[in-house]
């Protein structure tokens, strides 16, 4: 009789992958509107593309260089003697403090070697006035992210490895159950718990603005528990809002600078926008395929590691798996971002009938937050969780067309 130690975590594994492509198959909106070429130079003017261009060829070269250099990084140490050097450099005991002091060491060299080519992409926005954090906040902003990001990752390897230590071969079980609650948990409590650690929230004041988000939640049909106001400005002109968590924890948050300038209308197909999220349930389906892809990569780390998982010498080689494994999940994850976010605009467009505005929206959007209108293909596939500006207007003549309408080109001829 064969060892079921040896065959019920490749089955598990198998039934999760099928059931995450299932999930991901029959949940994501692949189609909703037959939509005309997207072209930029439909409604960006010659001198609006010209920027965006000049702005992206002066900042994409250090940004890549990060994300470049955040990949290698664990990579370099994970998969060489470095790593296991490391751990045993690290005179701390129990185990679980080194594994700890590994985790943050590894991602404090990263955040360390990327801060030269982090700083000159920050004096590239700031030279094209998107961002306007003081270098003291954007370096707080640095730490919080590699803290939380610390705690998180060691919280995860350790808790793995104890398991490991408990059960030799059959720790991927409780491990992967538990990873997928603390998915569901982190879904939930990031709006309370992580998203007052870079913003502060207030809530909207009583007056016709919120009335009319109310309203239009109401009409929609979206239960919202407040309509809250980010102080963004504190770093960035970017616009911006977002609906986050659900349940008692679902909130609709608009950034301040999205308040100040922008025409009434436009924010409100913006609100319509993130309640179409909200009416959808994007939250908690988001949180379905993170609950499905943490339980698969665990058990991924169970065949490749197997019982060598609850050895602290390995953390490194975890953290580079890991890496790994959400590098090569990307491209997925970012596609059903775009689709999820274009079916939010035809949602949008359904709620508010007004597909003029909505043109003028996202092209305002895109001018002020330097969006790439034609990014490569290989940043569309690994970068962009949303659809392009050009891409979304399209979608708006699309709707126009549609419904006995029509939008003129916003560029002049």
């Amino acid at each position: 009789m064969s060892d079921p130690a040896r065959w019920s975590p490749r089955v598990a594994a198998g039934v999760l992958a099928v059931a995450l492509v299932f999930t991901i198959a029959v949940t994501t909106p692949w189609h909703l509107i037959d939509l005309p070429k997207p072209d930029a130079a439909l409604d960006f003017t010659s001198a609006e593309i010209a920027r965006q261009n000049a702005f992206r060829h002066e900042i994409l070269p250090w940004s890549t260089t990060s994300w470049v250099i955040s990949l290698v990084v664990p990579l370099l140490v994970g998969f060489t003697p470095l790593g296991g050097r490391l751990y045993d450099g690290l005179r701390i005991r129990p185990w679980f403090l080194r594994v700890a002091v590994l985790v943050a060491g590894v991602g404090l060299i990263a955040s360390l070697l990327t801060l030269p080519t982090d700083v000159l992409a920050e004096r590239v926005s700031r030279r094209y006035g998107l961002s306007v954090s003081p270098w003291g906040l954007w370096l707080r902003d640095r730490a919080v992210n590699w803290l939380l990001s610390a705690l998180g990752l060691a919280a995860i390897v350790i808790v793995l490895m104890a398991l490991a230590k408990r059960w030799d071969r059959g720790w991927w079980l409780p491990g992967a159950i538990g990873a997928a609650l603390l998915v569901l948990g982190v879904s939930f409590a990031y709006p309370v718990l992580v998203e007052p650690r870079f913003n502060h929230f207030t809530s909207m004041p009583a007056g016709a603005l919120r009335n009319d988000f109310l309203k239009l939640a109401a009409q929609d049909g979206v239960p919202v528990q407040d309509v809250l106001v980010a102080d963004a400005s504190r770093r960035t002109t970017a616009l911006n809002a977002y609906v986050s968590g659900f349940g008692s924890t679902r909130r609709l948050v608009v950034y301040d600078t999205l308040l100040k300038n922008t025409p009434p209308a436009q924010v409100r197909l913006v609100v319509a926008h993130e309640l179409g999220h909200a009416a959808e349930n994007d939250v908690l389906h988001g949180t379905l395929i993170g609950v499905l892809g943490t339980a698969f990569g665990v058990t991924v780390l169970r065949l490749l590691l197997g019982a060598r998982m609850g050895d602290p010498r390995r953390t490194a080689a975890v953290l580079a798996l890991i890496a790994a494994g959400t590098t090569l999940g990307s491209p997925v994850q970012n596609l059903v971002s775009r689709k999820i976010e274009a079916r939010a605009d035809y949602h949008s467009l359904k709620l508010t009938n007004d597909p003029k505005d909505f043109v003028a929206m996202q092209h305002d959007l895109a001018v002020t937050n330097l969006s790439g209108l034609d990014p490569a293909r290989w940043r569309y596939w690994m970068f962009a969780d949303h659809p392009t500006a050009p891409e979304r207007i399209a979608m708006g003549r699309a709707w126009a067309r549609d419904n006995g309408g029509a939008v003129p080109p916003l560029a002049k001829r």
